[in-house]
């Protein structure tokens, strides 16, 4: 199945913005019931449950220690050469 929205992106973490998006899908499809324009209606209802199934109910982020350990592990500090142990100049 083709994922039209990636739930792991960092966008999608803090809780306001998932709300968000559900929000204006759903306003938008009250507009287009409103305006009976009932097949762009169930489009757009179609639409907000997607994006509420997937940004809500099935949401489960990554934890965040885990992303940063993965970071770190691939820039390793730089090695200059010219310093000793006790961080004296050679």
């Amino acid at each position: 199945m083709i994922k039209l929205i990636d739930p792991d992106h960092p966008f999608y973490r803090p809780l306001w913005i998932r709300l968000l998006i559900i929000g204006l899908c759903a306003v938008w499809t009250a507009v287009e019931f409103r305006n009976d324009e009932n097949t762009w209606g169930m489009i757009f209802l179609a639409v907000t449950t997607y994006t509420a199934c997937t940004l809500l109910i099935f949401f489960k982020p990554k934890p965040v220690a885990v992303e940063e350990a993965k970071a770190d592990a691939v820039a390793p500090e730089p090695v200059t050469g010219t310093e000793t142990k006790s961080g004296d100049q050679v």
